[in-house]
């Protein structure tokens, strides 16, 4: 059967978007934030703070199990994060080869050493030696910084290295998110490796999804911006179902409410009507009701300003959760 992971979304998949996506069923795993690694062993609360999910077994409160991220170029330093970050017991940990903003990029990190097959190899092999067999060490990577000259080279390194689960993001970092994408050339690299490798990149509705498959040859896919727009998207590929504006609309309310009642409990007050707006930004590509919302929402800065109107948009929490 095929496998849907939600993908790692710096600035936007938090562990609070991370709960709330995955309730909708349907998504094998998700991998948090990227969490920075230099030169020193980061204290276990650090990687508590980017995965509360530590503390439940690893998992969202829908139960997803969750894989947490590193990013980092030392190979020695990147072994002792994670060897550390292993006693926390994550079900897995994921390398990040794919970032491509350039303040990652600028100091080593991300898609910036996808010209270097043998550090890729280096980092990988000294995190798998380090990480007790049981949890999972995978890696997500994009084809290139300018060019696919070594996509390739770098699959089979990471491969080689100890990786058992490849992503590959059909773009370069110079493509950044523009609507080019490279889904061929993903099926040249599962074509170059024996590991499981899963395709992501410009997935925004069925059709998208099952193109990817067709193309790459990949039956396990990661979702990123595309599970932010449509949140229903994964349970209407499970299911079968077509879309249907209102009925998926019914079903997303829940989940905003489930939304604002966490971003409220987790960020000051100020700080929490600017996450509702960047998911709904999102939303308002299929949504016209997330466009009414978001148009109602846009000149507000208080969080205790919106509540009210998203009540007239139907978004509260049920009867027994307002009451507690």
């Amino acid at each position: 059967m095929s496998r849907i992971v939600l993908a790692p979304m710096e600035g936007l998949a938090d562990d609070v978007l991370r709960a709330v996506l995955t309730r909708t069923g349907g998504y094998d795993w998700c991998v948090t934030e990227f969490i920075r690694i230099t030169d020193t062993r980061l204290p276990h609360c650090h990687f508590r703070r980017v995965s509360p999910e530590l503390h439940a077994g690893s998992k969202t409160p829908s139960g997803t199990p969750v894989r947490v991220q590193l990013l980092g170029s030392d190979p020695g330093r990147m072994a002792r994060n994670a060897a550390h970050l292993a006693l926390l017991q994550p079900v897995g940990i994921d390398i990040n080869f794919g970032c491509p903003t350039p303040l990652v990029n600028r100091n080593r990190g991300g898609a910036a050493l996808l010209e270097e097959p043998e550090l890729l190899h280096d980092i990988m092999a000294a995190i798998r030696q380090a990480v007790p067999a049981p949890i999972l060490v995978t890696a997500k990577m994009r084809l290139g910084i300018t060019d696919t000259h070594y996509a390739l080279d770098c699959a089979q390194a990471l491969e080689a290295g100890g990786a058992q689960e490849l992503v590959v993001h059909g773009r370069t970092r110079q493509d950044g998110y523009r609507p080019q994408v490279r889904w061929e050339w993903i099926a040249r690299i599962r074509e170059a490796v024996s590991i499981p490798v899963i395709a992501n990149g410009e997935v925004w509705n069925e059709a998208d999804y099952r193109a990817i498959q067709a193309v790459t040859g990949c039956p396990d896919v990661m979702l990123g911006r595309g599970a932010v727009a449509d949140p229903i998207l994964t349970a209407r590929l499970r299911s079968g179902e077509a879309p249907d504006k209102e009925r998926d609309w019914a079903r997303i309310q829940p989940l905003l409410a489930d939304f604002w009642e966490r971003v409220q409990h987790k960020l000051e007050n100020h700080h929490t009507p600017g996450r509702l707006k960047q998911w709904l930004g999102l939303m308002r590509r299929h949504y016209p009701q997330a466009e009414d919302l978001y148009r109602d929402v846009r000149e507000l800065r208080l969080g205790n300003e919106i509540t009210p109107i998203l009540a007239r948009h139907g978004i509260e929490p049920p009867p027994q959760q307002a009451a507690a």
